[in-house]
């Protein structure tokens, strides 16, 4: 993969979907999340036609908090997960990545107070909808010893969601794909922030 990703939200879709392209504009990935599911089921394809299905990320519960996400390939063979930590999160969005029950990575709001305003001036009648010009978070994804493997930020859009990943540190394929599926995952759950 070329970086930077670039990861850019359909408007008009009922359901929410991602396109995931790199620094040479070829799609990498392409996330299409179920509607009206109690618990989450996700599936990354590899082109927009949604015909060759690469990744399954799975809730391990129903509509809960602090849920685990489970990445298995399209032979079901388990890759790692993501948990959203719950009561850390209120305040700066905190996420473990896991490689089977070892916590080798986290991802962390790089300033909370973005999420504070962008909520704040997101409230405005009118001018509400022009916080996504104005209020850009960034995630930062690092490993247990605090180096930052890759940043995740929202770019300026109107009445979209526009992302920048950007790579910080080298990671071997298994790892690199982890983390990615862990940012899509938080990306699909924090959409509603800013």
């Amino acid at each position: 993969m070329q970086y930077p990703l670039d990861l850019s939200f359909k408007i008009m879709a009922l359901a929410p979907q991602i396109s995931v392209t790199d620094a040479s504009g070829g799609l990498v990935f392409y996330v299409k999340q179920k509607l009206f599911k109690l618990k989450e089921e996700i599936t990354v394809f590899a082109d927009a036609k949604q015909t060759q299905p690469l990744y399954k990320i799975n809730a391990d519960r129903v509509l809960d908090f602090s849920a685990r996400y489970h990445f298995t390939d399209v032979n079901g063979a388990e890759l790692g997960s993501v948990k959203r930590e719950g009561m850390r999160s209120l305040w700066r969005a905190h996420y473990d990545i896991f490689e089977g029950d070892a916590l080798v990575m986290t991802i962390r709001e790089e300033n909370p107070w973005v999420k504070v305003l962008d909520g704040l001036f997101g409230q405005i009648p009118f001018i509400g909808m022009f916080s996504g010009y104005l209020f850009h978070p960034a995630f930062l994804v690092s490993r247990s010893d605090g180096t930052v493997v890759m940043r995740l930020k929202k770019q300026p859009a109107f009445l979209e969601s526009k992302f920048t990943i950007e790579k910080q540190a080298e990671l071997d394929e298994g790892r690199e794909t982890r983390v990615l599926l862990s940012l899509l995952m938080m990306i699909l759950l924090e959409r509603a922030r800013g």
